[in-house]
């Protein structure tokens, strides 16, 4: 049995000047034609395990939500945490500025490595250093928006079957990302009564042999709380006992009001190892150019080289954050005059309380008052509301019949609140409470509906 192997072009290594060779092989080989053939013998095509763990609270209930405002009236959405939406909050002219000389330098249009530019991560680095917590170039990891700082930070820090500690309520992405990877959440209470401080004790008793990770965000979204120091040293000391790392989720940082003071968690800390996450988004209002990073507090070498080798790897999935913003990093951070970050919280301030001031005067409302960030929590005493089984229904109708979006705490697993962002322009603000004050008014019942029904 022989096969004909044509070359082409082929005029050597035992073949003929035609590029034709002559292969014997022994008789008893045969080739079965079905077994050449793909067992597969239809479409089977099917979406990957991880990307149906893959669950967004907030989208989830949104797009399940029937939203159909009001024809009469404009739409106010007090429902996303972008702070550029409605224009009246522009970046400062020398961040822009940076990011036009960066482009015409045509040094950035390439590739740069996966962890950032060097030059970029010192930037970084110089920028955070205190003494109690110094920061290096190489403490510094470049993300895709502070988003991707946490993704890596819980990819780097946890095991499939582990579990991390996720404030309740919290930002849904810390679930959305863990339960993907297939890492159990387990949620520790703020408390409203005391400013959406941690629930210590609650916290503690969640954790055990599985536990890996605590994520600790302040300020808060969506509470728009700041922990004072004293409330952070207790947080560090649950950590130090249990041997448990902390992601601390600071893209809020310095985003507080004036006669409260943000303390960046590191600087507090003797043992527990620390990955801070932040980013340009929020403090610099461009969450678009998606810059974010991971600071690395290890002061005592309990991370080794093991995760600092780890976020490198990870990092390496993709190549890093845009480059562009990169080479304007080092000009954003040092040359933003203080005016524009006093003028942002100055804005966020009077809008925060405007808000409160209004709405704590509504009967079955309760906002607790926040102290920074972009958000303020308010709380729905539902027996009051009888037409609405939960805060989804309320916030449902409250744009049916008010046009005023705000999004429900279920989205944030706290049931019976809504949170409200406070970067739309004065004017809207003021207009948006009105038609909350509007609605409750006809919803509210002094009773509860049982109560209620039995007058009837």
């Amino acid at each position: 049995m022989s096969f004909v192997v044509k070359m082409n072009g082929a005029q050597n290594n035992g073949m003929n000047g035609n590029g034709v060779h002559h292969v014997s092989v022994r008789a008893h080989v045969s080739v079965n034609p079905a077994k050449l053939k793909s067992h597969r013998q239809r479409w089977n095509v099917r979406p990957s395990e991880m990307s149906k763990k893959t669950l967004n609270p907030i989208r989830a209930i949104v797009d399940g939500m029937k939203l159909t405002p009001n024809p009469e009236k404009p739409m106010i959405a007090l429902s996303i945490g972008d702070p550029t939406v409605f224009g009246n909050l522009p970046t400062d002219d020398t961040v822009l500025q940076a990011m036009k000389e960066a482009i015409d330098s045509h040094k950035y249009n390439g590739y740069a490595p996966s962890v950032g530019y060097q030059k970029s991560r010192e930037a970084v680095s110089n920028f955070y250093s205190c003494p109690e917590a110094p920061l290096e170039g190489k403490d510094v990891i470049l993300t895709s928006g502070c988003s991707q700082a946490i993704e890596l930070a819980i990819s780097v820090l946890c095991n499939p079957g582990d579990n991390i500690l996720v404030p309740r309520p919290g930002f849904s992405l810390y679930k959305t990302l863990a339960v993907s990877m297939g890492i159990q959440v387990k949620h520790y209470n703020l408390l409203p009564e005391k400013s959406w401080e941690i629930d210590l004790q609650h916290l503690e008793s969640l954790i055990d042999d599985k536990t890996a990770c605590l994520i600790v965000n302040n300020p808060s979204n969506p509470c728009g709380s700041v922990f004072t120091k004293d409330h952070q040293h207790k947080i560090l000391a649950v950590a130090s006992r249990n041997c448990i790392p902390i992601l601390v989720d600071e893209i809020y940082g310095d985003m507080v009001f004036p006669g409260c003071d943000f303390q960046p968690l590191a600087p507090l800390s003797s043992d527990v190892p620390i990955l801070s996450c932040g980013g340009l988004a929020k403090r610099w209002l461009v969450p678009g150019w998606r810059m974010g990073w991971i600071l690395i507090h290890d002061r005592n070498d309990i991370f080794g080289t093991g995760i600092r080798e780890g976020l490198i790897k990870l990092s390496q999935r993709i190549l890093g954050p845009c480059t562009v913003v990169q080479g304007a990093l080092e000009s954003i951070l040092n040359d933003t005059p203080p005016e524009f970050y006093q003028g942002t919280i100055s804005f966020l301030k009077s809008n925060s309380e405007i808000c409160f001031s209004e709405l704590s005067t509504v009967p079955g409302l309760n906002p607790v008052m926040p102290t920074g960030a972009m958000y303020i929590m308010v709380g729905i005493e539902m027996e009051h509301f009888p037409d609405f089984q939960n805060d989804v229904e309320f916030t449902e109708r409250l744009v049916t019949e008010q046009s005023v979006f705000c999004l429900p705490a279920t989205a944030f697993e706290y049931p019976n609140f809504f949170r409200i962002v406070v970067t739309v322009p004065e004017e809207m603000m003021i207009e948006a409470c009105i038609r909350i004050r509007e609605f409750c008014a006809r919803h509210y019942r002094p009773r509860s509906q049982d109560s209620h029904e039995l007058d009837q």
